[in-house]
């Protein structure tokens, strides 16, 4: 009774298909899910659905809030026909661009250069959110990698290619895996050397962790966690 596509009984707008043991999602960021119907309930990846109604033209069941979510079969006999969005692949979504920024610093009579350089990976990292009908779906986004060097005087003092990873000492793991390296930014100099401020977050910006990252003035790294 699932295979098909399902829409919302009020606006019409398509939700969710049912293909073979496979749940597809309108939104083309959202990946594919297995399922299966056990008793009551809708088995969706890790996550269950409590099934209130299930015939041959309705689907009603409650989100992950305890909302009911009321879905109606769509009917191409009377309809105009729904996109197929099972048939493209699922697309990764990249949260930047190519980005390139430097500067000349002066301190204590010396001269500082520094670069920095964000590129977006195919590095894939996967993160589960809810859809606007409260169901949990996994999107999947382009990591960072980030380049920083410094320069006094014409001379290399230090350069490295980060990764989230780089960070793994000041971010806990069950965020790090949903994470990405969002940005490097130049904060200051002083004494210590030149601070930048490095920050790891989920990739919709919703939450990030902000790590110092300090290069001294003899080229020395470290790293300080600033704020989460």
């Amino acid at each position: 009774m699932l295979q098909g596509v399902w829409q919302d009984r009020e606006t019409e707008m398509p939700v969710l298909r049912a293909i073979g043991d496979t749940i597809f999602f309108a939104d083309a960021n959202s990946q594919p899910e297995f399922f299966r119907v056990a008793g009551d309930s809708l088995l969706l990846g890790d996550d269950s659905y409590f099934i209130t109604k299930l015939n041959e033209y309705n689907f009603c069941f409650q989100n992950a809030t305890g909302e009911e979510i009321q879905l109606t079969k769509h009917d191409e006999s009377f309809d105009e026909p729904v996109p197929d969005f099972s048939s493209d692949e699922p697309k990764v979504i990249n949260t930047t661009e190519v980005v390139n920024v430097d500067s000349v610093v002066m301190y204590g009579g010396k001269r500082y250069h520094w670069y920095v350089t964000v590129n977006p990976t195919r590095n894939r990292v996967t993160r589960t959110t809810f859809n606007t009908d409260g169901m949990a779906v996994e999107k999947v986004y382009f990591d960072n990698i980030i380049h920083v060097s410094v320069f006094k005087q014409g001379q290399r003092l230090f350069t490295r290619d980060f990764n989230k990873r780089a960070f793994a000492a000041d971010v806990p793991e069950e965020f790090m895996q949903q994470a990405i390296l969002g940005n490097i930014r130049y904060s200051h100099t002083d004494a210590d050397g030149l601070h930048f401020e490095a920050t790891v977050c989920l990739p919709d910006g919703e939450s990030c962790y902000l790590i110092e990252t300090l290069v001294g003035l003899n080229g020395q790294l470290s790293f300080k966690l600033m704020d989460h």
